[in-house]
Parts: structure tokens; sequence; C-alpha cells
């Protein structure tokens, strides 16, 4: 009987590409958006650059480029500037730093997520001068998510900054940290038109010279605040935007504030407005401990041993004529030989005293504290009935 098997049938050929061909199509096509994407990246830079220009922020890149081909945008700028006009109340010099290249990272399935690192150094000068200023640091990134609408967060860290006045060749140390970080989000139940934002600082080993023998020690400091007044986040110079807060009624809450510096402890809680003519108003809340070790750092006996400079009671004691103190300690030794020098030396403790009797006795994590107001009138700082500072006005 004859073999009845049919021959088996063969399937055709251009089935087999039927799925490399899917693949080439859609490779050709997820590069064809890659490239268009990446074309439209100079074009909403140079948009969002000619919106802060208006409000007197000139960003300027000596040479963009794109990469991070196919599943990210990597955005180099090298040569990058930022001219500051009007971004102070009363100065109209413009104010230039110079960075050497910023890299901006976004991933295509997380678009809204923008992350930046910058290389150091920075430099700050005046336009058309040589630099005055310089900013290092070993690393420098930020992070923005909810582009392209309004920022839900924000952040930016960076890991052993220092500040150094540069005087041609010769760089003098101003300030620096161990690490900082800043970071920023909207407030849950915050609307578009009246956003509220909480804010984050964090300062690890941080220290400032050439101020205060005070601030020349290594301090730590956790800050927690609230910002409310805001209308919008159109690009703004700095003194409107103030301007604008000030008018809506806004104001700074600081939630918690928490400084230490070696046995010194501080917390302070409190709110700060604006008033009219753009200056700080408002009261906080202090409680400290150890602000005995403080006095010391003032330098008040010497000061009083050497003569106090005009110019240093201005700051402190507004009002009080270097001779009017002189005469006092010369009036002291005539009556008593010798009380004038006493009370000199002993004007120390009788500052900490004083001090010490400007609040009420408390306790703080453990230690014994002191809680008293630190008062903002029209700018001038108080502790207690005692200036201790002017700051400039805002707008």
């Amino acid at each position: 009987m004859p073999d009845m098997t049919p021959a088996p049938r063969r399937r055709p050929l251009w089935r087999l590409f039927i799925v490399p061909a899917l693949l080439v199509v859609a490779a050709a096509a997820w590069s064809a958006f890659w490239f268009y994407a990446a074309s439209e990246v100079g074009v909403r830079a140079d948009a969002w650059a000619a919106q802060e220009a208006q409000a007197g922020r000139v960003y300027a890149c000596g040479k963009r480029s794109v990469a991070g081909f196919p599943f990210r945008f990597e955005v180099r700028c090298e040569d990058a500037s930022v001219s500051l006009v009007s971004q102070v109340a009363g100065a109209q010099v413009p104010f230039v730093a110079r960075l050497g290249e910023i890299m901006v990272i976004a991933q295509i399935y997380q678009p809204q997520l923008l992350i930046a690192e910058f290389k150091a150094p920075a430099t700050l000068s005046d336009r058309g001068q040589p630099p005055m200023m310089k900013v290092n640091w070993s690393l420098g990134r930020s992070s923005v998510n909810g582009l392209p609408g309004i920022p839900q967060r924000a952040s930016i860290v960076f890991d052993n900054p220092s500040l150094d006045r540069v005087n041609g060749p010769v760089e003098t140390p101003l300030a620096k940290a161990r690490h900082i970080e800043l970071h920023g989000r909207l407030a849950e139940g915050s609307t578009r038109d009246h956003p509220v934002i909480e804010t984050a600082l964090q300062i690890r080993g941080g220290n400032v010279q050439e101020v205060h023998p005070v601030l020349a020690a290594p301090f730590d400091a956790d800050i927690q605040a609230k910002l409310a007044g805001l209308k919008d986040f159109s690009p703004k110079p700095w003194p409107e935007r103030f301007r604008e807060l000030q008018a809506a009624g806004g104001h700074v809450e600081i939630v918690r504030s928490r400084i230490q510096q070696g046995d010194l402890v501080s917390v302070a809680a409190g709110t700060l407005r604006l008033n009219e003519q753009g200056r700080i108003e408002g009261e906080l809340q202090m409680t400290v401990a150890g602000i005995e070790k403080v006095i010391p750092l003032l330098g008040i006996e010497k000061m009083l041993e050497e003569g106090v400079p005009q110019a240093t009671l201005d700051r402190v004691a507004p009002g009080v004529k270097t001779q009017d103190l002189n005469n006092l300690f010369g009036a002291l030794d005539k009556a008593i030989p010798g009380l004038g020098k006493v009370v000199k030396q002993n004007a120390g403790a009788g500052v900490a005293a004083g001090i010490n009797a400007l609040g009420k006795e408390t306790e703080l994590e453990g230690k014994k504290a002191r809680a008293f107001p630190l008062r903002f009138v029209d700018g001038a700082v108080f502790l207690g009935p005692v200036k201790v500072g002017q700051v400039p006005p805002l707008f």
C-alpha cells in the first residue's frame, strides 16, 4: 500500500522577519523621538532663560551639548555664568557668577525629575572685574521634582563647600563646612495661587571667619521653616518678590531652629515678617544652654582694658560714646584707686549675669539653660533690651 502521509507544508519565510522588522521600526521610531526631544531641550532652555532675564537673572552657556541616548538626557553646559541685576535692594551693579560646568540629567521614563551636578570651582565678581570670591566643593548636586509644572520638591547638597576671598594670587578663607543641604517642598494642602513652602536647612561643621570669634569655631545647625504669602512662581527680581510678600501679609515661621557649638546649644522658634520699609519684624523665643561659654569669646574684658573703639560701640551699644566710658573708668580710679581696673576685669561676669537676667531659668537637653526673646524691630536685632545687630532692608 503506498505511503499516503502528506508532505509538511512549508511556512512562508516572510513570517520569520516580522518580529525583527517590528524591532527595527520601533528602534527607528524611538531614535526619532529621542533626537526630536533632544532638539527641544535647547528650545525649552532658551525660553526659560528668556523668562529669567526679564527678572534680572541672565544665564549664559558657552557650550551646550545633549547626550544620554537612548533612555535619558544629559544636558551639559560648559563655561556657565549668571549675571544678577537688581536682585538686592539698592544694588544696580551686575553681579556675575561663573561655573566651569553644569550637567542636568533627566530619565525618559521619569521626565518630571531633574538632577543637576555642578563642577567646582565657581567665581563671583562684579561685571568686568576680576574675581573677588571663589567657591569650592567636592560634590555639588541638586534635584527638582514636579516639572514642567510647579515644582513639588527641590533639594541642593554640597559636600566640603568653602568660600575664599580672592585678591590676585592670594586666597583668604572666609567660610567652610563639612556638609550643607537645603530642601524645599510645597506644604500639603497648598493651592496654586497661595502656595506654602516648607524648608529644611542642615549645616554640619560650619564656620565663618573674619566676622566674629564666636562664628570661627565649628557649629552644626538644623533649621525648619515655612514661607507663606507667595502668589505665584513666575520669575521676578527678589526685591519685587519681597515687596509682594509684604503686601500680601506674608511671613516666615521658624518651626524649629537648633544650633550647637561645643557645649553651647541654642533652640528657637517664632515668626518673622517684613514691614513697609522692607525691614524684618518679629520675635523668636530662644532657649540657650551654655551661654556663659560665649562671653569670653566676645572679648569684652580686652576691649575695656585697651579702650573701646567708637565703631565697636556703635555696633553693640548705639548712642554710647567711647569718651564717656574712658571718663567713667577714670572717675572710678580717682575716687578709689584701682576701682576702674577691677570694674573692667569683672565686666565679663557682669555681662554674663546681665544676659542671664534677660530670661527665665529652664532646662535644655538635660542642661541648665536660659529662655528669652530675640526681637527684630525695624531691622534691628535685640537680645532683651540690648541691640546686637542690624539687618539691611530687603527692598
